[in-house]
């Protein structure tokens, strides 16, 4: 192989490797480019997206306030069913002490 030979045949393959890294090229940018219809698409999820959220960030206050109304709820409701059963403790303490004093009225007379 002779000088003239060798770069004939080096042109070649540079030529041949060239248009091979092209066209690898042109298929990555063919099956990677976004569509305009794809980047609306993406605009609207993301839209969607946000909304959702907002309404999960709503959803949570919600829950936060209203576990606090119902624990306030039952904390009162404790409170008067603590009432209501020292109420009930007096009561029965006055009754039997009224029954004893009847009793020993009755075993006075």
């Amino acid at each position: 192989m002779n000088r003239t030979e060798f770069i004939l045949a080096t042109a070649v393959i540079l030529f041949i490797a060239f248009c091979v890294g092209w066209f690898a090229n042109w298929l990555i940018y063919r099956f990677t480019r976004v569509s305009q219809a794809e980047i609306g698409e993406l605009d609207r999820m993301a839209q969607a997206l946000h909304e959702a959220e907002e309404t999960r960030d709503q959803a949570i206050t919600y829950l936060q306030q209203r576990e606090a109304e119902i624990t306030n709820q039952l904390t009162q409701t404790e409170a008067e069913l603590r009432a209501a059963m020292d109420g009930l403790r007096d009561a029965r303490q006055e009754a039997e002490e009224l029954r004893s004093y009847i009793e020993r009225q009755r075993n006075a007379s």
